[in-house]
């Protein structure tokens, strides 16, 4: 297939570009690299089945030909990407899913969108179901994110109802691995730079929080499985096995050998106190399960960072 993934230059969507070609398709990427790494692509040079543009989706965009697929991964998605950006995070779930899901109307394309639990907010169900329709403060500074994300689903929904498009609706839970940014802020990165550079590690909070890991080879398996025989329907995709924030920190310590000490900050306003995906949908759709142990999973992780940061 001919297929755009926006986004592309991000952690999860150069992962995802890769993937797709790896499969025989043919790859459009699209990204403003305002988050995004050029980098992460650039190993696809001369690659007679890849092109990015450059361009922001919030814009008018248009691909000439035919396209079978859209993949809408562009957004900012650590908490310090869209604090600082929190207008271009709101418009590009809002004006960049509208563009895209007009562009994939245009072709007769299916549509992809990556949503993320976010949308379940500081839940009160746990684990969290689709069904959950999720505990957001819509004018909290993380409500750019959360709410740009409800809104592209709702947008989504829209099209395949009235336009009758081919739609499906993935919810990202916290994944990890190489390509992460080393400064993007998540719990992974953040925790194996400092190790690796021999800083405190800065946990926010008692560390009790708790958080699901899920490797990004097993997320982008869901995500082709999704894109492929999914359903128009919200499916969570991510790792059940649940650690608290202090368990992640000591697996690092051990891992990287670090004689760095833990230090707690203060919790961030509406931070989740527990996440955790309820993923019966996807295995019974998609026969589809995390198969990479948070500890092998960290062990690829931290040998890419010892190539950026040394020790």
């Amino acid at each position: 297939m001919r297929l755009l993934v926006t986004g592309a230059a991000g952690f999860l969507g150069s992962h995802l570009t890769d993937r797709l070609l790896a499969d025989g398709h043919t790859v459009i990427g699209m990204d403003n690299l305002i988050t995004g790494n050029p980098t992460n692509l650039a190993h696809l040079t001369g690659n007679a089945a890849f092109r990015l543009i450059r361009q922001d989706v919030t814009t008018f965009i248009d691909v000439p030909d035919p396209l079978e697929g859209v993949l809408h991964f562009a957004s900012p998605a650590s908490p310090i990407d869209y604090l600082e950006f929190p207008i271009p995070t709101l418009k590009v779930g809002a004006l960049g899913t509208h563009n895209t899901l007009g562009l994939a109307k245009a072709k007769g394309a299916r549509f992809f969108l990556a949503s993320t639990s976010e949308a379940y907010g500081d839940p009160l169900v746990h684990p969290q179901p689709e069904t959950y329709w999720g505990n957001v403060n819509p004018v909290g500074p993380r409500g750019v994110y959360d709410e740009a994300k409800r809104f592209a689903e709702a947008m989504t929904m829209a099209y395949h109802r009235y336009h009758k498009l081919d739609t499906r609706i993935v919810r990202i839970f916290n994944t990890y691995g190489p390509r992460m940014r080393p400064n993007d802020g998540r719990v992974v990165s953040n925790f194996i730079v400092q190790a690796l550079r021999g800083e405190p590690l800065t946990m926010y909070g008692d560390g009790s929080q708790t958080r699901s890991f899920c490797y990004v080879d097993d997320l982008i398996e869901g995500i082709v499985r999704l894109f492929a025989r999914g359903t128009e329907d919200p499916t969570n995709l991510g790792n059940p096995n649940e650690f608290t924030v202090r368990q992640l920190a000591e697996r690092v310590l051990s891992l990287t050998g670090s004689k760095s000490k833990i230090v707690e900050r203060p919790l961030p306003e509406d931070d989740p106190r527990v996440r955790r995906p309820d993923i019966t949908r996807a295995r019974k759709l998609l026969d589809w399960e995390p198969r990479v142990p948070l500890d092998e999973g960290l062990r690829r992780t931290i040998e890419y960072f010892r190539g950026i940061v040394g020790r």
